[in-house]
């Protein structure tokens, strides 16, 4: 048995050693799209990582509220203000899409702001009973000023609602800390009645403390390319069976004493091996030529071994899926475009090219059928998560129960048609 495995691995070795040229392009082909992709994504992905947007900043008020606004727009890790512009011209460079965003703070708003709240403060003193403070002037209320957003017409509704929940959630803090200043005064009283949050946020993240694992553009593009190139072999494996049966070859294997299964995993060993040394490459790339690119470096200290277990899993289910096409198809002009464009189609729909979660809720759940959703799951458990075996075992599982369920099918196929 283990002979004829052997003897079925040396005949797929010298049938890919005839087509020197093909093996050049599924080598070489993942490293140019890897390579290409990774170049052309880098400073969306640095964009998502904290890069900072310019927006415009118009300050009318000059005062205490617009310049703590603008101090704390400063200090985030989002925006970057252009403070060179009048509202007219803010107006239309935002409009024209120069600009996502331009802030125009009105006139007066401190003062207003502080007219408000003595107001609003000494009816709530009085209406206790209690006098108040002599020294304070008597304030009067005025009208609410508004605070000018203008967007460029193409922002997504998400930034334009974070943007201003977080300015809201500014001056909220702004009128909180003036109440309080305004009880004090109006009670005469010195102790300190400043707000103090009760409740605070702490995030937790996988890595124990550590400065929190963001997937940078390699980190995305090593796993997510690797996993197209392995399932890319589906074309070269496909025509390889077809060329047997218009060869005659296939016909040969038949007749002889071998198990029609033991031809299958004699592929299958072949094609494994191809799939670690694409997989292999690409990490290099990613270790050795990415930082030499200005590009982060593709860090896999403690996960090699568990990357290597998908890539395997992954190099299955790619196989099952070739030998499926390559044993129903009659003829490569068959199998090569319906190989391509399936592989093609699995790499849109898992998630390859657009994350799942920006797909619509219906794509969301065809992707869960998706192969290649199941092996980029388990790289990005294994790469963002710090996961183990048993957490990526389902995604495993899936994989290899692909491959056994596409391998079943082209030998119940092939002996139906023999039996014909």
């Amino acid at each position: 048995m283990l002979y004829k495995l052997w003897r079925s691995f040396i005949k797929e070795i010298q049938l890919l050693k005839r087509d020197s040229g093909g093996i050049v392009i599924i080598f070489l082909m993942p490293l140019l799209l890897i390579i290409t992709i990774t170049l052309i994504q880098d400073s969306t992905f640095k964009n998502l990582e904290g890069s900072k947007i310019p927006i415009i900043f118009i300050d009318n008020d000059k005062s205490e509220v617009s310049k703590v606004i603008k101090k704390e727009l400063e200090t985030s890790k989002t925006f970057e203000l252009v403070t060179d512009y009048n509202e007219k011209s803010a107006e239309k460079a935002v409009f024209t899409g120069d600009y996502q965003m331009a802030i125009v703070i009105p006139e007066n708003l401190t003062k207003d702001l502080n007219s408000n709240i003595d107001s609003k403060v000494q009816t709530v003193v009085s209406s206790f009973g209690l006098e108040p403070d002599s020294t304070v002037t008597k304030a009067v209320a005025s009208k609410a000023k508004d605070i000018h957003l203008y967007f460029d017409p193409a922002t997504n509704a998400g930034f334009k609602n974070s943007v201003m929940n977080a300015i809201n959630k500014m001056v909220f803090e702004i009128e909180n800390k003036k109440i309080y200043k305004a009880f004090q005064e109006q009670l005469g009283t010195t102790e300190d009645l400043e707000n103090k949050s009760l409740i605070t946020f702490k995030e937790i993240t996988p890595n124990k403390g550590k400065e929190e694992l963001m997937p940078n553009s390699v980190q995305h593009n090593v796993p997510a390319w690797a996993l197209f190139a392995i399932f890319f072999i589906v074309v070269p494996l496909s025509i390889n069976l077809v060329k047997e049966k218009s060869q005659g070859t296939s016909v040969r294997v038949r007749v002889s004493p071998t198990p029609y299964y033991i031809h299958i995993l004699g592929k299958t060993f072949t094609y494994l091996i191809i799939c670690i040394i694409q997989f292999l490459l690409m990490v290099a790339v990613g270790i050795w030529l990415f930082p030499l690119m200005d590009l982060p470096q593709f860090d896999v200290s403690g996960k090699m071994l568990h990357l290597l277990i998908v890539t395997l899993f992954a190099g299955l289910a790619a196989i099952g899926f070739g030998v499926l096409i390559g044993t129903v198809s009659d003829t490569q002009e068959q199998s090569a475009p319906f190989g391509a464009t399936s592989v093609v189609v699995l790499a849109a729909v898992g998630g390859i090219w657009v994350p799942v979660f920006l797909m619509p809720e219906f794509m969301q759940k065809i992707a869960q059928f998706s192969p290649m959703n199941w092996g980029l799951n388990a790289y990005y458990d294994i790469i963002l998560r710090n996961s183990g075996i048993l957490e990526i075992a389902k995604e495993l599982i899936f994989l290899f129960l692909f491959y056994i369920a596409m391998v079943t099918i082209s030998l119940l196929y092939e002996r139906k048609q023999n039996a014909v």
